[in-house]
């Protein structure tokens, strides 16, 4: 089988922190993404993502969802060194703690923008198969479990992943990047 390769542009700018960071916007396309912070030498992944339609669109969602404390609010100054420290739990915990929230909005948002003008955003364009996209965001986010620690504890938990079922064949990947991205190599399959 022939191998998909997933050729990684970036660093790029989380939208609207362009000013702030020194970034490039995102290029308009859909794909794959990775969220990253930069410590100085390389790329420490946090996340990856899908979107069939442009990253930019689902990026906005994203911050609508980090600024109404939906989402896990990392200190940006850690999270670039490998360690998660949560500012703020979103998810099922802050929905049950709305109080809580409005209560530390204002240190929560604070956190929020330093947390998303520090990501730098890589985007690579596989094809728009969905199935596939699916399979490369699971594997990507099992290979940032996998890796040692504190980088494993980096990456979120608990997010809606489709990897591969077992009477699927495994497609062979090929990860090229102009920097080193952390807990991503070159070859793996999904």
């Amino acid at each position: 089988m022939q191998p998909v390769t997933l050729d990684w542009r970036g660093p790029f700018s989380w939208p609207g922190f362009e000013r702030e960071n020194g970034q490039q916007p995102i290029p308009s396309i859909s794909g794959v993404y990775l969220q990253t912070f930069h410590n100085g030498r390389d790329f420490v992944v946090y996340a990856a993502g899908i979107t069939r339609r442009r990253v930019s669109t689902r990026f906005r969602e994203h911050t609508r969802k980090y600024l109404s404390g939906e989402y896990n609010v990392l200190h940006a100054p850690s999270a670039e060194r490998g360690i998660r420290r949560e500012i703020w739990h979103g998810w099922a915990y802050a929905r049950s703690h709305q109080e809580e929230f409005v209560e530390r909005q204002n240190e929560i948002t604070e956190a929020v923008r330093g947390q998303l003008a520090a990501f730098r955003i890589f985007v690579a364009d596989p094809g728009s198969e969905n199935r596939l996209l699916e399979r490369i965001e699971a594997r990507i986010m099992a290979l940032l479990y996998e890796q040692p620690s504190p980088f494993s504890e980096l990456p979120d938990r608990g997010m809606h992943l489709a990897p591969r079922r077992p009477e699927e064949p495994p497609i062979p990947v090929v990860s090229k990047a102009a920097c080193r991205l952390l807990g991503i190599p070159g070859r793996f399959d999904v």
